[in-house]
């Protein structure tokens, strides 16, 4: 299981037992980040995983970390947007340390993102609702786990993956345990009313008012 912490240089680094890797530079400098991508390259690092033939590290996947087997979800127009966003942030020279692969990148293929979406069924607000969460990848952490493979099709929601304490926490804190976000009515959130629910996304709180422990990165989903 990953523990992320933080190198000398304020990287995010990742260290699992199949892998060491630090969060790579995404501005657009030339040299240490995706100024040399083209949009299409940048679209397949985001939906494959994999960097461009050219360049820092040519032709080396990313790391497992990078939820790609969820990103494949995504729809042309919102790639698009994605790519349109990165083009906007200020180039920073930043070179940060190659991945450290142990064992080759393996990805769990998502039924959702396998299946895909098309815009014209986001009427309905579980189809919509289900791209989303498939974008912003619940599931990843939210369903069965065992040995480095997750289990979307028995497990999917059912919780229980342990997430080790952040590095900087006080020695002896318990591992963060992913909660059970299936519809069950005691196991999981089935009596959680909508607002609850919604509470807990946007803002890290459980329906009785606990904080919740990361991972959960209501800071991102707040929006």
């Amino acid at each position: 299981m990953p523990t992320a912490g933080r190198s000398p240089t304020s990287d995010l680094t990742f260290t699992t037992p199949a892998f060491v890797a630090t969060a790579p530079n995404i501005t657009g400098d030339v040299e240490t980040g995706i100024g040399g991508w083209s949009d299409a390259e940048i679209k397949r690092a985001l939906v494959e995983g994999m960097r461009p033939d050219h360049g820092r590290l040519a032709g080396v996947p990313l790391a497992a970390i990078m939820p790609t087997g969820f990103y494949k979800v995504l729809l042309p127009n919102d790639l698009d947007a994605i790519v349109a966003y990165l083009r906007t942030i200020k180039p920073v020279r930043n070179k940060v340390p190659a991945p450290v692969y142990k064992t080759a990148v393996r990805r769990d293929p998502y039924p959702d993102a396998e299946q895909g979406f098309d815009e014209t069924t986001f009427a309905d607000p579980v189809k919509r609702g289900a791209y989303l969460a498939a974008i912003g990848h619940c599931m990843e952490c939210h369903s069965t786990w065992s040995r480095g493979v997750s289990d979307f099709t028995t497990g999917l929601g059912r919780g229980g993956r342990p997430f080790p304490p952040r590095e900087g926490t006080p020695e002896g804190t318990p591992p963060s345990i992913a909660a059970n976000n299936t519809s069950h009515p005691t196991a999981g959130i089935g009596a959680s009313t909508d607002p609850e629910i919604g509470r807990a996304i946007t803002l890290g709180t459980s329906r009785h008012g606990r904080a919740l422990k990361p991972p959960m990165v209501s800071a991102f989903t707040q929006g």
